[in-house]
């Protein structure tokens, strides 16, 4: 049985972050990683599976907030589609429409929300019954950060060593209210697509870098110490662990062949104002994915003094774009269920 169905799903920043991967056709990560899903930043996503002008093309067709989809963006679609069709024994083409609140190709997770969007969706159009842990698996294969964004507030993404144990699933204690009640500023440096994908980069990364030994061993460490950390409900203990893995891991880009690097001087900049914020006795800490763009961790208490500081910057002249976030939700779906 196919029909229409929704779905939403947010983005979530990694804390110890998803850099790299042992198994790039099943996408299995070189690590586990631990993320925050975001209530800021979300994708919405409509499957029309069997539609008309889909069948009468002989292929599947998608818009991204009002525009067809082209490329690479709709191969990647397409070849989803495909996986779900195949583990649903079946179905004819679809027709995908999907809005987005995050910057594309930004490094501000727009894959994680959108293929978590496009899972929940095209599991449910085409009537595959999955729980919430066959979501992430089949979200994973989209975008492997995808299969956190399954979930809200704190993830753990097991890296697992086949398509079975790779998974992503909740923790107690990032919920909205809770021990950590954490939060994010999102400080948008440049929303325009970056000039080396993610992919590219995570390949040049694990093939060429001489430090992607030494990442993958200490994330695995960084990852347990993190869990700990929010078990404690211990903000500080875990600020300060995701500052140094991000920093790890762009230093592990850079030591790539040709070396990838996203940082800007504005970058520097924002990272040397959340030291100094520290220092002045507000607590807060920067992570940053593939982009050029900062996420700083604080406790929703101080969320808008931290979304001051750094919209002005030490000067107070400035005008950054910062975007407030508290945790998320978990991935929603609405249509026929099979």
């Amino acid at each position: 049985m196919t029909a229409p169905a929704t779905a939403v799903a947010h983005a979530n920043i990694a804390l110890a972050k998803y850099w790299g991967k042992r198994d790039e056709a099943l996408a299995l990560p070189a690590t586990s990683s631990l993320s925050l899903t975001l209530d800021a930043f979300r994708s919405t996503t409509t499957v029309v599976p069997d539609d008309p002008e889909a069948q009468a093309t002989g292929t599947d067709l998608a818009t991204l907030d009002g525009a067809p989809m082209t490329g690479n963006s709709l191969d990647r679609v397409r070849r989803f589609l495909d996986l779900v069709r195949e583990q649903a024994g079946g179905g004819g083409f679809a027709r995908v429409t999907s809005t987005s609140t995050v910057p594309i190709g930004a490094g501000l997770a727009s894959s994680a929300s959108g293929f978590a969007a496009l899972a929940g969706a095209g599991a449910r159009a085409y009537g595959l019954d999955l729980d919430d842990r066959g979501l992430s698996r089949l979200a994973r294969r989209g975008s492997g950060s995808a299969c956190r964004s399954v979930f809200g507030g704190l993830v753990v993404w097991h890296a697992g060593t086949d398509d079975a144990g790779s998974y992503a699933e909740p923790v107690p204690g990032g919920e909205p209210g809770g021990a950590l009640d954490p939060a994010m500023a999102v400080v948008v440096l440049n929303p325009g697509i970056k000039s080396v994908s993610s992919r590219e980069a995570m390949r040049r990364t694990v093939q060429t870098s001489p430090f992607f030994a030494g990442w993958v061993e200490s994330t695995e460490q960084d990852v347990s110490l993190m869990l700990d950390r929010v078990a404690a409900g211990d903000l500080a203990g875990l600020g300060e662990l995701a500052e140094s893995n991000a920093l790890r891991m762009h230093a592990t880009m850079l030591g790539a062949r040709p070396p990838v690097r996203y940082w800007t001087g504005q970058t520097v900049a924002v990272l040397d104002e959340v030291v100094a914020l520290r220092a002045a006795g507000l607590p807060c800490w920067a992570t940053m994915d593939a982009g050029p763009n900062v996420k700083v961790l604080c406790a929703a208490a101080d969320l808008d003094r931290v979304a001051a500081a750094l919209s002005k910057g030490p000067d107070g002249d400035l005008d950054r774009l910062v975007i407030t976030a508290r945790p998320g939700p978990a991935l929603s779906v609405a249509g026929a269920v099979a």
